[in-house]
């Protein structure tokens, strides 16, 4: 779902990009890629709880220890480490936007992060 919903955006940011090379860097990469993560991680999370009711838990394969229309987290190290890497990278964000420039180095740093996230999921 949220690779789907930002793929345009990263896009548009990587066109912007390709085609500014040399130039001052316009805003809309970063901004694309900032709005896109805070809607997927707070409007999309925040849709799927509204749609959990009692109405529509009919699963089959349903956990009959929680009552009807709540939803448990039964793997709370995936949760933990979606939320944590979810904080950190707005802190990251903050730390090399702060001084209004970003360095190779940084950039380096944030891409290592990924793959760092990856291993972690």
């Amino acid at each position: 779902m949220a690779l789907g919903s930002s793929a345009p955006e990263i896009l548009l940011s990587c066109i912007e990009t390709i085609g500014g090379l040399g130039n001052c860097p316009g805003e809309l990469g970063a901004s694309t890629i900032v709005g896109s993560a805070a809607f997927n991680l707070l409007v999309i999370s925040g849709v799927s709880i509204y749609a959990v009711s009692e109405e529509n838990d009919e699963a089959e394969d349903r956990d009959d220890d929680c009552p009807k229309g709540v939803k448990k987290i039964n793997d709370m190290g995936v949760f933990a480490i979606t939320c944590s890497s979810s904080l950190w990278a707005y802190i990251w964000l903050f730390i090399c936007v702060s001084d209004s420039e970003i360095r190779p180095w940084e950039g380096w740093v944030t891409l290592l992060q990924f793959f760092v996230l990856v291993g972690f999921a």
